[in-house]
């Protein structure tokens, strides 16, 4: 029988409104005491949830809102796996570092291979006592597998200062012991995580810096160690662990494909191969020099070349996509069809520099014995000539410099003074009080490394013979520690780093010309610096979302850094004495160094030519600096819209991210943008606005598990299928067939260019300055 349904007085329906209004009344005063200082494209006041946790959903759906302070985190077990995934993995990258093709072995691969041994030591090693420390603390904890895999990837990658030791080798005949190089590379590596420290209040407390890119680790360290929390409850469908387990293997069998045996899947430029010999058409939609209007890719390593499309919001990736589409599908064939920069003589977009006859511009034609600026030769030769995708990434690197510091003082100057006035603990945050509990790193421990990396700076200038001033010197560093906040704030919300290499370039050029290692010295410090402060802190606050003590924290980046810097010079050194012909074009095992080409041409046109003779008043690419005007005015303009209109599409423009987001073009093609862009779209806008519940869930392990896969992927083709035997495996099967060979066929392939010369023929103005 079905129940008589119950009868209910005014007074309950009076009770219930009087409920209803307390939870909106309580809801409006959450979102009030999370709402950041700023108008943060990201927050939604109607994701906020009742429950004491992070007002993000995409935070909520990777990072758990509660803490056991008691789970061990920095024991024998964790610093020993680190230490030594931090020298292997440092010593093969830095290895590989100098061979073509490269493998680089990245944090994911980090981050899986360390679990199962932190497992078996788990299981297998005694349970004893070293100093007082227990060698078993018993099972492999997820902060202990964090504090790893920090310390594995911290310095994994070659060490930017590796590059200035190669090309003074190489370049200008210059071999300094390895004390100058070990105090060079220790002092730009780590006086950036001093300026860090300053910079955590500001961009690790606030909640509203997210660090999307750090979500995505998140979901993989939960998913592995079973982490339960609310950001997931009970969505119903396969559990996440099993989800991780089918994407990785599908992901893995797939990379195959467009990575070894179909390759055109990867670049797969199909009108150019319908009309290999059009020029316009290769041009257009052409994948390797060309500008990429076919589109489609089938492999995620081309896809999240410029990172992964599920880890970046919607908003910022539509602008980066924005400027793209503007810059690069529009201006560019403007540019270049109508022959602006001499263009037409090169190929439409190219990463390399050219002379007047349209070949590579050969730098050793300009330079003496001793490496400085040959005047007379240059005269006799040619002026640079760049292509006109190169150009103008250099023109839009020059805006996103302006735009940063005037976009960060329109729309972060409040929440940059309120965060300097702040007290760390002082958060409205779940996660800032969760950690408020862990005793903070003191400020003179960041005061010691700072000063300590400033005095090896100074002797490795001064005790060798550089040309490099120390007032150039504290000049780096004041222009990285100038933007490490702003760039920050921008890269924190919107996943997207602006670059200061090239201003760095361009400042020291102006300033000291013709000293190319003066040069690679001031571009390394004033923009590795600022870099490896963003490292430090993004590291921070990967550990500030998993609960990892701020002061072990601090240790284990310092000393994984020192170590892996250490065997990066090592193996280096090992290399140059034992790889005979070691960075030479047929060096016969790959050993050519292309890195340390493209730094070394860097320091001859910055340092030896400088940006005098390229962008100053009658020079070839004078208009570029316009740029720097362009930059500073624009996010005024979409400012002060957005006053007018404050709930209109302008408060998702951020040009700093329309300037910057090209920035890896060239080499980087629309093949890595466009299907960047669509993805995002898919997963980043409609999943998630549609399929919610299955986005929480899922969106940041299915990221994870495709960077895992191909990650997997390109270790097992490279040392099973191309190291061995010298790459001769299926040389005369797979490596001919039709699927690997029709994009090489292409004019796109080719670099062609729209107007060919003559031979002894040659293009641009047919008189040039030589004086700086």
């Amino acid at each position: 029988m079905t129940a008589p349904p119950v009868s209910r007085s005014s007074s309950d329906f009076e009770k219930d409104i009087e409920k209803s209004a307390d939870l909106e009344k309580e809801h409006e005063n959450i979102v009030h005491a999370l709402e950041p200082d700023f108008d943060d494209p990201n927050f939604d006041p109607n994701a906020v949830v009742l429950e004491d946790d992070s007002p993000y959903p995409e935070v909520r759906s990777a990072v758990a809102n509660i803490d056991d302070p008691s789970m061990p985190c920095s024991t024998i077990r964790s610093w020993t796996i680190g230490v030594v995934f931090a020298i292997v993995m440092s010593g093969l990258n830095q290895f590989f570092f100098f061979r073509y093709p490269s493998v680089t072995i990245g944090n994911l691969v980090a981050q899986l291979l360390s679990f199962p041994v932190g497992r078996l030591w788990s299981r297998f090693m005694p349970n004893v006592k070293i100093f007082g420390a227990a060698v078993n603390p018993g099972p492999y904890t997820v902060k202990e597998h964090v504090l790893t895999t920090i310390m594995a990837t911290v310095g994994a990658s070659s060490a930017y200062a590796t590059d200035i030791v190669a090309v003074q080798k190489v370049y200008y005949n210059q071999q300094y012991n390895f004390l100058y190089q070990w105090m060079m590379v220790m002092s730009t590596q780590l006086i950036g995580f001093s300026i860090g420290g300053i910079a955590r209040r500001f961009l690790v407390q606030p909640p509203s810096m997210i660090w999307p890119a750090n979500l995505v680790n998140c979901a993989l360290f939960n998913t592995l160690h079973h982490q339960q929390y609310t950001g997931i409850g009970n969505r119903g469908g396969i559990s996440r662990e099993r989800f991780f387990t089918y994407a990785v293997l599908c992901s893995t069998c797939w990379y195959f494909f467009p990575g070894y045996i179909f390759q055109a899947l990867s670049y797969f430029s199909w009108i150019c191969w319908i009309v290999p010999d059009n020029v316009v058409v290769n041009q257009l939609f052409g994948v390797a020099s060309g500008l990429g209007m076919s589109l489609v890719t089938f492999d995620w390593a081309q896809i999240a070349y410029i990172g992964s499309p599920l880890a970046t919001p919607w908003w910022a990736e539509a602008n980066v996509a924005a400027g793209f589409v503007f810059f690069f599908w529009l201006l560019t064939p403007v540019l270049y069809y109508t022959n602006t920069w001499y263009s037409q003589y090169m190929p439409i977009s190219s990463r390399t520099s050219f002379d007047n006859t349209g070949q590579s511009y050969n730098v050793t034609a300009i330079v003496n014995s001793d490496a400085t600026f040959n005047a007379e030769q240059y005269l006799n030769y040619s002026p640079l000539f760049l292509s006109t995708t190169f150009a103008l990434s250099y023109g839009l690197s020059f805006a996103s410099i302006t735009a940063t510091l005037t976009h960060a003082f329109l729309y972060f100057r409040k929440q940059i003074w309120t965060q300097a006035r702040r007290a760390m603990h002082e958060q409205p945050d779940i996660h800032a009080r969760l950690m408020s509990v862990y005793s903070q790193v003191p400020e003179w421990w960041y005061a010691t490394l700072f000063l300590t990396m400033f005095a090896f700076g100074i002797i490795v200038i001064e005790c060798w013979t550089t040309h490099f001033p120390v007032w150039a010197f504290v000049l780096s560093l004041l222009i990285a520690f100038f933007y490490v906040v702003p760039i920050g704030m921008i890269q924190a919300i919107t996943n997207q780093q602006v670059g200061l290499n090239v201003i760095t370039e361009l400042i020291i050029g102006y300033a000291l010309p013709g000293r190319p290692v003066a040069m690679m010295m001031f571009k390394t410090w004033g923009y590795i610096t600022m870099y490896q402060a963003l490292v430090f802190t993004s590291d921070f606050k990967l550990g500030h979302y998993m609960k990892i003590p701020p002061r072990p924290m601090f240790w284990a980046q310092v000393l994984a850094t020192v170590v892996a810097g250490t065997v990066q010079l090592g193996v280096q050194a090992w290399m140059f004495s034992n790889i005979d012909g070691i960075c030479t074009t047929d060096q016969p095992d790959g050993f050519i160094c292309p890195s340390t080409e493209v730094f070394g041409t860097a320091s001859i046109i910055w340092g030896v030519i400088g940006p005098k003779l390229q962008f100053s008043y009658g020079q070839i690419y004078y208009a570029l600096l316009y740029f720097f005007l362009i930059g500073a005015l624009a996010p005024c303009v979409s400012y002060l819209i957005s006053l007018k209109f404050p709930n209109s599409f302008i408060k998702y423009v951020n040009f700093p991210v329309i300037f910057t987001g090209t920035g890896l073009i060239p080499p980087a093609t629309a093949i890595n943008y466009v299907p960047w862009a669509i993805v995002g779209f898919i997963f980043q806008y409609v999943i998630r606005r549609r399929y919610f519940s299955w986005w929480t869930k899922y969106n940041y392990v299915l990221s994870a598990a495709l960077d895992s896969g191909v990650a997997i992927a390109v270790v097992l083709i490279y040392f099973c299928l191309q190291y061995p035997k010298n790459g001769s495996i299926g040389a005369d099967t797979i490596q001919t067939w039709w699927g690997n060979t029709v994009f090489t066929k292409t004019g796109d392939w080719d670099s062609v260019s729209l107007k060919t010369l003559a031979p002894g023929e040659t293009f641009g103005p047919t008189t040039w300055t030589a004086d700086h």
